[in-house]
């Protein structure tokens, strides 16, 4: 029996040439649903395109592999549920998408997901090259500029390196992901804010000085 976005592929056959956008969106919706249902082995180009409607030589012109589709297509998938909030305190901010990235990878298929896409990266040159623009910049990139925005609020010390921060945060869980000697649990990624958030936090004076001296 065909599933359910088998089933939809054939209502939106038919219907003339869609714009570009519209048939991208469809392969990444396609290959997102793929994904978190059944896993990566049975996410071909030549399934998505059955699915989709879209041609594999279309597929092919916006994605050089089954790889890169793949990593882009989960990238899209999970997206909304990595989204990073920004309230007026960073130490709220950094705890509720730490939890969400941590229950994203324990609780859904995309943490086996996104271990396969990394470990396939290692021998796939255009995989690691989209893994590297596609996901991990992008995600590094919002982490960073929430921690800078709280230094130029003073909530965080202004000698603190954003990036190492990331990585202390970020890199653990993926440590525990791909090496999984111990769980990702919620009193693991506590533990790592505990441990962290009061070398990095700007003590009540600090915040007043940098307030004092912007204004």
């Amino acid at each position: 029996m065909a599933n359910t976005a088998e089933v939809e592929s054939t209502q939106r056959r038919g219907r003339g040439r869609r714009p570009a956008e519209e048939v991208r969106s469809d392969v990444l919706r396609t290959v997102g649903e793929l994904l978190l249902a059944e896993g990566l082995a049975d996410c071909t180009i030549e399934r998505v395109a059955r699915i989709s409607g879209v041609s594999k030589t279309t597929i092919y012109k916006w994605w050089p592999s089954r790889g890169v589709l793949a990593l882009d297509g989960f990238f899209h998938a999970v997206e909304p549920a990595l989204a990073f909030p920004e309230t007026d305190d960073v130490s709220a901010d950094l705890s509720a998408q730490l939890h969400a990235f941590a229950h994203l990878v324990t609780q859904t298929p995309a943490g086996t997901l996104l271990a396969q896409l990394i470990g396939e990266s290692q021998t796939d040159p255009e995989l690691a090259k989209a893994y590297r623009q596609l996901y991990s910049a992008e995600r590094r990139h919002l982490a960073v500029a929430r921690i800078a925005r709280a230094q130029q609020t003073g909530q965080i010390r202004s000698h603190v390196d954003p990036q190492v921060v990331v990585d202390q945060l970020w890199g653990a869980i993926y440590h525990r992901l791909l090496i999984p000697d111990e769980p990702i649990t919620s009193a693991f990624v506590d533990a790592l804010l505990g441990n962290l958030l009061p070398g990095i936090l700007a003590a009540p004076n600090e915040k007043q000085r940098h307030t004092s001296g912007s204004s």
